[in-house]
């Protein structure tokens, strides 16, 4: 009688014991050279971990396969330069027979692996956005950062949506020129959410909500271009939509450089 209290009670504990571990992880965004993953991501001990298939098809160029002879999810670039297995039983990830620990688990189905080492193993890279409240990686062969260009190609679309893409370039273009000023701060993400919390926003979008929105394929091109050294605003550091504000203060304070679209833009 007491061995079944106790195997009950150990049955128990263990359901505890997992329930708690469930409860510890949550689910998190991940983005991927500035377009969100479609998989659920998780964040479980300060490490977050994405689901493989979906990872590696974001990254792009990969077949992912669950190779149920060894229990593995074997994956194979394009070229078929690279071949990458995820070990659950023995969590470990293979890339092109080098091997290295890696908490790899099974869920739903679902092969999820850590996301900055796989991520850094292809020779990109992952960094957390707080802005974001999720991670993002870059791949190796992108052209951007990319929680710069998740953040600028959102800005630009919130604030231009309906103009044409020299507008939307010159919005992206303010952005950058603050970044290069040393009278803000000096990185895209800390620009566009300057003062978010606080009464006084840099950008409307911010307090609205609107910059969480997903940019068009336009919006998105602009920032490609603004990124790579475009610009049609020349050293404006502000603007505004006259139909939407008076503007009193850019009026006032600062020069006039040109009017794109719906936007007057001042240096």
């Amino acid at each position: 009688m007491k061995k079944l209290i106790f195997s009950a009670f150990m049955a128990v504990l263990a359901l505890c014991l997992l329930a708690s571990a469930e409860s510890a992880a949550r689910t998190v965004p991940v983005q991927v050279d500035g377009v969100a993953l479609e998989g659920k991501a998780y964040l479980d001990g300060g490490v977050t971990y994405a689901p493989l298939r979906d990872l590696l098809e974001a990254m792009g160029g990969w077949t992912v396969r669950w190779d149920s002879g060894t229990g593995t999810a074997a994956a194979e670039s394009e070229c078929g330069t690279l071949r990458l297995t995820a070990d659950p039983d023995r969590d470990t990830l293979t890339l092109n027979g080098e091997t290295r620990p890696a908490a790899v688990t099974v869920l739903e189905g679902r092969t999820y692996v850590p996301l900055r080492l796989t991520a850094e193993a292809l020779g990109g890279s992952a960094a957390w956005d707080p802005w974001m409240g999720g991670a993002a990686v870059t791949t190796a062969g992108a052209e951007h950062d990319a929680v710069d260009y998740y953040w600028l190609s959102r800005i630009i679309y919130a604030e231009s949506g309906a103009d044409s893409l020299e507008g939307q370039i010159a919005v992206g273009s303010v952005v950058l020129n603050r970044v290069e000023s040393g009278d803000f701060p000096d990185s895209i993400p800390a620009v566009i959410f300057e003062g978010a919390g606080e009464d006084v926003v840099q950008f409307e979008p911010v307090a609205n909500g609107m910059v969480y929105n997903p940019p068009s394929d336009q919006a998105m091109e602009a920032a490609r271009r603004v990124l790579a050294g475009e610009t049609t605003a020349g050293d404006s550091l502000y603007f505004y939509a006259p139909a939407l504000s008076q503007g009193a203060w850019i009026n006032a304070s600062r020069t006039y450089e040109l009017t794109i679209g719906c936007h007057r833009f001042y240096s």
